[in-house]
């Protein structure tokens, strides 16, 4: 079992990300998703410039 999940491991993830969208876009609607999306990619974005700039390590040390 664990080799099976080893070897189909990014097709699982991407599925489970379908499933959990398919979900979002029935419950709350298709624009309310699509914002919830804009704001996550806005968040990981944030967080990957606050990483590679070193603010809050510089800011902490």
């Amino acid at each position: 079992m664990t080799e099976l999940i080893k070897t189909y491991f990014w097709p699982i993830i991407g599925g489970l990300i379908g499933l959990l969208l398919a979900v979002l876009v029935i419950t709350i609607g298709f624009f309310k998703t699509l914002v919830i999306l804009i704001f996550i990619v806005l968040g990981i974005t944030v967080g990957y410039y606050i990483q590679k700039s070193g603010i809050l390590s510089n800011l902490f040390k």
